[in-house]
């Protein structure tokens, strides 16, 4: 039988049936405070039209824009592969090169305005760095894909968040559909459900940075412990990583998404704080589908001493919690030699697009950017390890 397919936005979600399983329960948590109010009330820098598909009672976000150069990467292939990636130009080191590939960067820009490159439906988004995934059949994504393209005959179709070892199965569906794979990032995957399998270094390394707790005075805090009260402290601290320190085309999410978070259990919220003084300072929060983790919130006292060890004391944190629960651990981008040192292995995260059904002004560069960061982006990440 064919799937069947539904979509809601905000003026149709009342009439949503929401499936009474874990995920459908979750997504509701999760979703239907964004569609009552808006996306941007709880994640700042983020502008779009959040819509729901459910598909044979699995529950999808979509995202739908046409512009907004501005957006927050999630919702804009401008400002991840654009803005963003100027930014992270400065990692390489290579004055020379940073030159070179920003004047390349900002001429790719312009034609990809040309080609409304932010004219897209994303599927599966869920307004965060890393998108997780329920197993999809290569039917099911085939109706998706035949319907959204109906629906929104301008747009083009993608899928972030797509790599070989965690969705390798919905990878190959989509290129079997015509999707073209326009590689993202460098990402590290931390293998801790394999219990006992992370080399004697990696396990040296984790259980001496875990000591720093006790060695500078910190105490480990869960979600239950969490206050409203304590929300301002959290933003702040992911803001000093994400925001101040990395870029600002990460997610700006503010005190009501934390909230959220940690009133549903939308996120797993754990914090270090100092025993002494009782200030919080450091947090991560992580959420688990179909056996794998990933931390959109992750932050620290950026003002504190290096030596205080935050950095590490918290990735010992989310990578012991991962060795409870028996998780593969999806650690994002960024820091890759810590990360490498502790077992992690690099792989290449995709972005799946969709344009068949679109002229070929508006394909070109999607063809041209596939091309270009198959051929110098992804060797230039692998040399590098970015």
């Amino acid at each position: 039988m064919d799937p069947v397919i539904q979509i809601y936005n905000h003026e149709t979600i009342h009439l949503l049936q929401w499936p009474d399983t874990e995920q459908g329960n979750y997504a509701k948590r999760y979703l239907l405070p964004l569609l009552s109010q808006s996306s941007t009330a709880f994640v700042e820098n983020v502008t779009t039209e959040l819509w729901i598909l459910l598909i044979d009672n699995i529950v999808m976000p979509f995202t739908v824009n046409v512009r907004e150069y501005d957006n927050c990467y999630v919702c804009s292939p401008y400002t991840h592969y654009v803005t963003y990636a100027k930014q992270e130009l400065t990692l390489l080191q290579q004055p020379a090169i940073e030159t070179i590939l920003s004047a390349f960067l900002d001429a790719i820009g312009l034609g990809l305005k040309i080609g409304r490159i932010n004219q897209i439906v994303h599927m599966n988004n869920w307004l965060l760095s890393t998108n997780l995934y329920q197993d999809l059949t290569s039917l099911q994504l085939k109706a998706i894909v035949d319907y959204v393209t109906k629906r929104f005959p301008a747009h083009s179709l993608a899928w972030r968040s797509l790599n070989r070892t965690t969705t390798s199965s919905q990878l190959e569906s989509l290129a079997a559909l015509g999707c073209r794979m326009v590689p993202s990032r460098q990402i590290y995957l931390l293998p801790t459900n394999q219990s006992g399998g992370l080399p004697s270094k990696a396990r040296w390394l984790i259980k001496r940075d875990y000591s720093l707790l006790q060695k500078n005075g910190y105490e480990l805090i869960g979600p239950d412990e969490l206050k409203k009260a304590d929300m301002p402290r959290l933003k702040e601290l992911y803001n000093a990583l994400y925001l101040d320190k990395y870029s600002r085309c990460n997610p700006w999410f503010n005190e009501r998404f934390l909230d959220l978070a940690r009133q549903e259990r939308l996120l797993n919220l754990y914090a270090l704080r100092h025993i002494e003084t009782g200030r919080i300072d450091a947090v991560l929060g992580y959420f688990n589908r179909e056996g794998i983790m990933t931390t959109p919130v992750f932050g620290y006292d950026t003002q504190l001493p290096q030596a205080t060890g935050l950095y590490r004391m918290l990735s010992a944190v989310l990578i012991r919690l991962a060795l409870e629960h028996g998780y593969l651990l999806h650690e994002s981008s960024g820091a890759a030699q810590f990360k490498r040192n502790r077992g992690a292995a690099a792989d290449i995260e995709y972005t799946a697009i969709y344009d068949q059904h679109l002229p070929s002004y508006r394909r070109w560069g999607w063809s041209l950017l596939g091309y270009v960061l198959n051929k110098i982006g992804v060797p230039i990440m692998k040399k590098y390890k970015l």
